[in-house]
């Protein structure tokens, strides 16, 4: 029994020029696949087992595991640049081929199809498959939708609070710098107010040393005068002391001058 966990699905819906859409449905295993082919009228289906993939593996030089992953590739997915074929292999048989490119060199692989035996439930099965995908990714949609909402509102929340804690900020700082300038004038009024101080301080130390220089020049200009009223006074004395005897010449005697 094969495990679920390993087990994928998948439905393409090819579009072939020569040919209406078809719908290619794929299941796909670890060591082979199934696949499934419907135009909505008839079905055609396709078993491969492990050892036909294996064979296929081998012809192209590659792992069970490559050539599986390969082949999901472009039966899950129409790849642009591939050429798909749906043709007639005689006795109600279909070929599905498809092309790749490898190293430079372009490639093609082929599966033969078999008409199924009940082309309506196989039918059904791939729309059953496509509607269940439908309310599946519906459901994913409603989901994203929802929590693309919800992100939009989260984001819108953000927004506001962000908005708020700008103006906050904004109030916050001219508060801070209103306060600020009040703190900033206060300690310049001071600074001024202790400039004003030191200055009056040295005025008021300059006026007692222009107080004691002119004092000194005074006294020493009183010695002047009192040296000079000494002076004078000795002249003084001489002269009374002069008019107080009469004024004469001193005359010494004469010598005789013998001959």
């Amino acid at each position: 029994m094969e495990n679920s966990s390993t087990t994928r699905h998948t439905c393409l819906k090819l579009e072939i020029p020569t040919t209406e859409p078809l719908f290619v449905k794929g299941t796909w295993f670890d060591t082979h696949f199934d696949l499934s082919v419907t135009d909505g009228l008839r079905a055609w289906v396709c078993n491969a087992t492990e050892e036909e993939v294996k064979e296929r593996a081998a012809q192209w030089d590659q792992s069970l595991t490559e050539y599986i992953e390969l082949a999901e590739r472009y039966l899950g997915f129409q790849q642009p640049g591939s050429v798909y074929q749906f043709f007639d292999a005689g006795d109600d048989y279909k070929r599905l081929s498809w092309t790749f490119e490898k190293e430079g060199t372009k490639l093609e692989w082929r599966w033969k199809f078999q008409p199924s035996p009940d082309s309506r439930k196989i039918t059904a099965g791939i729309l059953d498959f496509l509607m269940d995908a439908n309310i599946r990714l519906s459901e994913e949609v409603v989901r994203k939708t929802q929590s693309f909402e919800k992100l939009k509102v989260e984001a819108e929340k953000c927004l506001e609070q962000s908005e708020i804690f700008t103006n906050e900020k904004m109030e916050f700082e001219s508060e801070i710098y209103a306060k600020f300038l009040v703190v900033l004038n206060s300690k310049k009024a001071k600074l001024r107010e202790f400039r004003d101080q030191l200055s009056n301080q040295e005025t008021a130390g300059k006026a007692p040393m222009d107080e004691e220089e002119s004092t000194d020049k005074t006294e020493s200009y009183h010695s002047g005068s009192d040296a000079e009223e000494s002076e004078e006074e000795p002249a003084k004395n001489l002269t009374s002391t002069s008019k107080g005897f009469p004024a004469g010449r001193g005359r010494s005697p004469k010598r005789a001058t013998r001959m």
